[in-house]
């Protein structure tokens, strides 16, 4: 939850999709409750309460790579007021800092143009609060004012660094995952580089150790464990070692001293750092490990699984294979898996990206989906009944705490509600252990709920379109609406808005091994949910094509005429079928003779003149009928031009009054048809005024150049022609010049 009210100034409302794989590691979770995230070249942050996206940053040109939050970790008043900082890095080596909430760049910063490795604000801000640690490729590490932009400090190591971890009981210590092995720094301080190069360590097993292929057999078992012990040395690896160098991720351990864990693909081991060995391997599946101050740890898996695993304890001490005594006896940590969430649906092109865990409360974890998905899982605790104790074996049990805020919390008192994770769970009992005499605990277990669902758009091909524009009739009344179609059950093709509120979508089946396919137009209406589609069955629909039963030749597009009228439905191997859309009804399907098209558009002209004409007419009828005022006259009249002119009206006009309106088309050969709508006639170039068809047939003769005409643009008397080539023909049709 923000401490405080934001009023966030989105410059641009913007859509996202599927994500990039530059933008894998890019997502953060900052301590407001906002998640950050990459998508291509913008960066996303989306309130984690709502699921709802805030605001998108647009400034990268290449595709984003990091994100990290600022901290605020310091003393805030009027002169050092909350803000929502934001530091983003592309693959070209930019790094952007941001002001979130006014959604503008504060400085940008550029030392390389090669991808940037990690990013990190430094924790300890008591001698700045603008400081950016970055790693520039190959082995680079730079520390920057994110104020101003300014360069501090640079500092050049021997081999390509990684990623790089701090210390969170000692900020002077800072460790390096390079390619080669692991470098310690103790003297790391923003006033000044490191001196030195550093402590070069190597991550390696004996050459009989199932540790680099068969680690996750070992879980648990001291013998196991003993014999994949890892070695930390200063000397490299010799021929009877096998060095780990498939290190995906570091990270000191939170709640340990001293402690740090190593991300591999099969395995998470835990270091002890001061006796420089193995104490405890975690056998997992691939994932990625965001580490928690409760001791626990959220691990994501290849299927897209969240798993939550929690310390038991120091338990056990390891033994030789004899069972011998160990002369160095090391305690063992073991982390029991607790919960675990619903996996997703993994594809070659849908796969979970990334994971992040909300810092404050610890209870929540956000999934990254390739897709454009953000799934927001939450751990809700439950009292153990009866009969999940006894079913429980093999894991120690997990109790609420003792007491919250000092406050005792007995089973007589109502369950604490999940502020986090911390305040879910207190301790987690071993077997033998004695629990405080007096000390009524309540058993517990967890459970991932899904609380947020962020859906992107999906991956190309998708459909999208906006409203009508903006008038000065409309004014009043008008919403910028954007209609976007993809592929669910069938394949959304595209979409036409026939009014403010209202439009027409066309999407079609898998084809079959002929080709055809089972086509759906349906006219939505936004206020009052009504769908007219081809399926009569479905929701509160009625039959607009009708129940066509066998399959046919896919829509191939759908264009609207300019008046909102009349609908043009092309196929790809079927005649054209014309549609009034204010009554659903078919006016004529085209003979089989009828021309291939190949491109389509409807006149911005039409015969306004003569529709006033016609309502003058009407009005007087109907004033020999029925005395009404002028002034609802004048209503009814000005009702019908305004519902005609800006395409405001529902789907039907009264007293059947409609407006000739004509489009043209285009045929493979290049050839220009002219055609002309008016109520239920259609009539054909034969029939047009003579200036218009001779202006047409002269584009016709002219065009012999071109290749075949894919698109036809119609404004005013200029009419655009584009063909496969991608050559555009202007026409003047006034002036009948090209």
């Amino acid at each position: 939850m923000l401490p405080y009210t934001v009023n966030f100034k989105v410059s641009a409302r913007t859509l996202t999709g599927a994500l990039n794989a530059h933008n894998k590691a890019a997502v953060d979770w900052g301590w407001q409750g906002l998640i950050a995230y990459g998508c291509h070249s913008l960066v996303v942050v989306i309130d984690s309460n709502t699921a709802q996206t805030l605001q998108v940053l647009e400034k990268h040109k290449a595709d984003i790579v990091k994100v990290k939050w600022a901290r605020e970790n310091y003393h805030h008043n009027i002169g050092s007021p909350y803000c929502l900082r934001l530091a983003s890095a592309d693959v070209s080596g930019k790094i952007i800092v941001w002001d979130v909430a006014a959604g503008v760049a504060q400085c940008e910063i550029q030392e390389h143009a090669k991808p940037i490795q990690d990013v990190q604000w430094l924790w300890n801000q008591d001698a700045s609060r603008d400081l950016l640690l970055a790693i520039h490729p190959p082995n680079y590490i730079v520390l920057w004012n994110a104020d101003t932009g300014t360069k501090l400090w640079k500092k050049s190591y021997a081999d390509n660094i990684l990623s790089f971890s701090f210390d969170p009981f000692d900020p002077s210590h800072l460790t390096l995952l390079t390619s080669e092995g692991i470098v310690f720094i103790s003297d790391f301080s923003p006033s000044k580089p490191p001196s030195g190069t550093g402590k070069k360590v190597y991550i390696s097993s004996p050459h009989s150790s199932p540790a680099h292929n068969k680690l996750a057999t070992a879980t648990g078992a001291k013998k196991a464990l003993h014999k994949v012990k890892i070695l930390i040395t200063q000397e490299k690896p010799s021929a009877e070692f096998v060095a780990l160098n498939d290190c995906l991720q570091l990270a000191y351990l939170p709640s340990k001293r001293n402690h740090m864990l190593l991300l591999y693909p099969r395995e998470i081991l835990i270091l002890d750092l001061e006796v420089n060995q193995t104490v405890g391997v975690i056998a997992i599946e691939r994932t990625g490990v965001p580490f928690l101050q409760r001791d626990g740890l959220f691990c994501l898996h290849e299927n897209g699984c969240i798993t939550l695993r929690v310390r038991r304890s120091y338990n056990s001490v390891f033994t030789t294979s004899n069972d011998e005594p160990d002369p160095d006896p090391v305690q063992e940590l073991t982390y029991d898996l607790r919960s675990q969430c619903d996996a997703i649906r993994v594809t070659k092109t849908v796969r979970p990206f990334s994971m992040v865990c909300c810092p404050v409360n610890e209870n929540a974890a956000a999934l990254i989906v390739s897709d454009g998905r953000v799934m927001i899982w939450e751990l809700k605790s439950a009292v153990c009944s009866r009969n999940a104790r006894n079913s429980s074996s093999g894991v120690s049990p997990l109790y609420s705490p003792v007491s919250f805020c000092g406050i005792p919390v007995g089973v007589l008192q109502n369950k604490l509600p999940d502020l986090s994770l911390d305040n879910m769970i207190g301790q987690s009992a071993i077997a033998g252990e004695e629990h405080p005499k007096g000390s009524i605990l309540q058993e517990v277990h967890l459970k991932f709920l899904l609380t947020g669902l962020l859906s992107g758009l999906p991956s190309p091909q998708f459909a999208i379109r906006m409203c009508p524009p903006l008038t000065t009739k409309n004014i009043k009344m008008y919403q910028p609406l954007l209609a976007v179609g993809y592929k669910l059950q069938m394949d959304s093709r595209g979409i036409e808005w026939t009014s403010l509120t209202s439009f027409l979508s066309f999407a079609a089946s898998t084809p079959n091994n002929m080709g055809l396919v089972r086509n759906e137009l349906q006219l939505v209406d936004l206020p009052t949910g009504l769908c007219v589609s081809l399926l009569k069955d479905w929701g509160r629909s009625t039959a607009f094509r009708g129940d066509r039963g066998n399959d046919e030749s896919p829509i191939e597009m759908i264009k609207v005429s300019h008046l909102k009228q009349y609908l043009a439905v092309v196929f790809k191997d079927k005649p054209l079928e014309l549609w009034d859309i204010r009554t659903c009804t078919l006016l004529r399907e085209m003979s089989k003779s009828f021309p291939a098209i190949t491109a389509l558009e409807w006149s911005p002209s039409h015969n306004l003149k003569s529709l006033r004409k016609k309502q003058l007419a009407t009005r007087e009828a109907m004033a020999r009928q029925t005395v009404v005022s002028d002034a609802e006259l004048g209503a009814v009249e000005s009702s019908v031009i305004s519902l005609l002119q800006e395409a405001e009206s529902k789907s039907e006009l009264s007293q059947n009054i409609s407006a000739r309106e004509h489009f043209v088309f285009t045929d493979s050969d290049g050839q220009v048809y002219h055609l002309t709508v008016e109520g239920n006639s259609v009539k054909d170039s034969a029939r047009i005024p003579p200036d218009v068809s001779v202006i047409l047939k002269y584009i016709s003769m002219k065009d012999g150049s071109m290749g075949s005409i894919t698109c036809i643009a119609w404004k005013g008397d200029t009419l655009v022609l584009g063909d496969m080539d991608g050559n555009l023909n202007f026409w003047d049709l006034k002036g009948r010049v090209s």
